[in-house]
């Protein structure tokens, strides 16, 4: 079925703060829009709106026609606690609420309730239409394909982080919805899975909306971009892709600085005239005053005239001002101005591995012989569970070794951003989880590096595990110069972070002279990052290109 969804004058606002306003929307089948915006623009919350799920200040939602299906696929995918695989890919897909659906419609036309007939059409219908029929055939090919490597059955509690990522593709390669709204479908997918997401995505009869900081995602899949600008409190949308809209939006930008210092010059300029010309007049009238006798009335009258003069040219003057068209200058956007503090070098040998073997249930990782040295920069790529995150924590020391050796070199001071972004995942406040790793730095200190973060007075006070992914990532980021390291580790640092914020991370690492493990599926990343060496690991077997 192809349905279009509209959205009419909507707002939404967090906190007293206003997020947008006046929004106007309609996702036709087969358009794919990317949503953009900075962190806490507003994003995540116009496709909860869109699906549904939220009240909007005001403003409406149509969808055509009104019994369409509309899919929403979270940014993280909640893993509930005895949760199989199989039934997370049914309620994912909607098809586990349909079946609900159709059992009490089912069961209403058995105890011959009244309109139950008409019930039970639509169920099965909707049931039908999301793939209910045959999900469990094509769970098991979609699964065997992306390589799950894991029965249907086992809980998804169970997975490591890359099997629930290829879960979470999954179901959405299953998914048969009208609209489909997804929220950072490419977070910790692998190199292959992109390429399968973005096929799926291409393919969609079904209008999309989509959020992603992967730039390469965007520019290969969206028709159109809507961009949340909370600074300018704006919300505009621009045509023909990804790569259009960088091009239009930083002509628009230019053109509204110029458009506004022109009228800001003509402005200067006139309020400077209307000066001088009430100066004159003042000075005349002062003239006439304090020069001429009292029996010349006749000189007196003819400079009080001069200065009456001057006055109309003044007010002239003043009303030109008022009949400009007044042009708001526009605001300064927050930039995030990222540096990454240096610890004193370390040793020459920063890490090494030695016959390091690592066997957990079927995986094998190893044996791998390494050594990173001072000041190598090292790109680590590989498939989801190939054992990349297991590398890293070899190398730290942080994970036991079944055979081998691990050993990280004198002087070492580790940074590191992991994909979970564990430290600020507890119930602490940030100020505390962040002052816990930096506590020589008082509180006032911590408060406006977290600032320049874009992390303010009310994110400091509360408990970290309620920031969104995004804020947790800024705060790990904020954390590496808030104390100096020597040897940078990231574990997929570009998830959850707004395209600004991807850029000025890179720009930092430019800059960064100490040792880097660098582990990202980020395309552009991995070409705008200087590395002296690439690894790559496959079935938990390493080789050096």
């Amino acid at each position: 079925m192809t349905a279009t969804l509209v959205a009419k004058d909507l707002a939404a606002g967090h906190g007293g703060r206003s997020l947008f306003a006046g929004l106007e929307l309609v996702v036709a089948p087969g358009e794919v829009i990317g949503l953009v915006g900075a962190n806490g623009a507003g994003k995540s919350t116009l496709l909860r709106l869109l699906a549904g799920l939220d009240t909007p200040e005001q403003g409406e939602l149509r969808l055509s026609p009104p019994h369409a299906t509309v899919g929403h696929l979270p940014q993280e995918p909640e893993r509930r606690p005895g949760e199989s695989v199989r039934a997370f890919l049914a309620r994912r897909t909607g098809v586990a609420e349909a079946q609900r659906a159709l059992d009490e419609a089912t069961q209403a036309l058995v105890d011959g309730a009244p309109g139950a007939d008409d019930a039970y059409s639509v169920g099965l219908e909707r049931w039908l239409a999301l793939g209910g029929a045959d999900l469990d055939e094509r769970a098991e090919e979609v699964a065997a394909s992306l390589g799950l490597g894991v029965g249907l059955d086992q809980l998804m509690t169970t997975l490591s982080g890359g099997q629930a990522a290829r879960a979470g593709l999954a179901s959405l390669l299953l998914s048969r919805y009208d609209v489909f709204l997804l929220d950072e479908p490419t977070n910790d997918l692998d190199l292959a899975g992109l390429e399968q997401l973005e096929g799926f995505v291409r393919g969609l009869r079904a209008g999309t909306v989509l959020v992603s900081h992967d730039r390469e995602f965007l520019t290969r899949t969206v028709t159109k971009v809507l961009e949340l600008d909370i600074t300018q409190q704006q919300v505009s949308i621009f045509g023909g892709g990804y790569a259009a809209y960088l091009e239009e939006r930083e002509t628009a930008r230019r053109h509204a600085r110029a458009e506004y210092d022109e009228y800001a010059d003509k402005k200067s300029a006139l309020e400077s005239r209307a000066r001088v010309q009430r100066g004159w007049m003042d000075k005349g009238v002062k003239n006439a005053l304090r020069n001429s006798p009292d029996n010349d009335k006749l000189l007196r009258r003819a400079r009080a005239e001069s200065s009456e003069k001057q006055a109309a040219k003044a007010r002239q003057t003043e009303r030109l001002i008022e009949r400009l068209d007044e042009v708001e200058e526009p605001r300064k956007e927050w930039e995030l101005r990222m540096e990454i503090a240096a610890a004193p070098r370390s040793g020459t040998i920063v890490a090494t591995l030695r016959d390091a073997e690592v066997r957990r249930g079927d995986f094998r990782f190893g044996p791998v012989n390494l050594q990173i040295d001072w000041a190598d920069r090292v790109a680590v790529t590989g498939a989801n569970g190939s054992g990349k995150s297991t590398l890293l924590a070899a190398l730290l020391g942080r994970l036991p070794l079944d055979a081998g050796h691990s050993a990280l070199g004198p002087g070492v001071v580790v940074g590191e951003v992991d994909q979970a972004r564990g430290l600020f995942h507890g119930p602490e406040t940030l100020l505390d989880a962040f002052r816990a790793a930096v506590p020589d730095t008082e509180p006032a200190e911590v408060r406006t590096l977290l600032a320049k973060f874009g992390l303010k007075s009310d994110h400091v006070l509360r408990p970290a595990a309620t920031l969104s992914p995004g804020e947790r990532t800024r705060a790990a980021l904020a954390l590496l110069q808030g104390r100096g390291v020597n040897l940078l580790v990231l574990d997929e640092p570009t998830n959850h972070l707004d395209l600004p914020a991807i850029e000025q991370l890179e720009s930092a690492l430019d800059n960064y002279q100490g040792t880097l493990l660098l582990v990202t599926h980020d395309r552009r990343m991995l070409e705008a990052v200087t590395t002296t060496r690439r690894l790559a690991l496959a079935d938990g077997t390493l080789t050096e290109h």
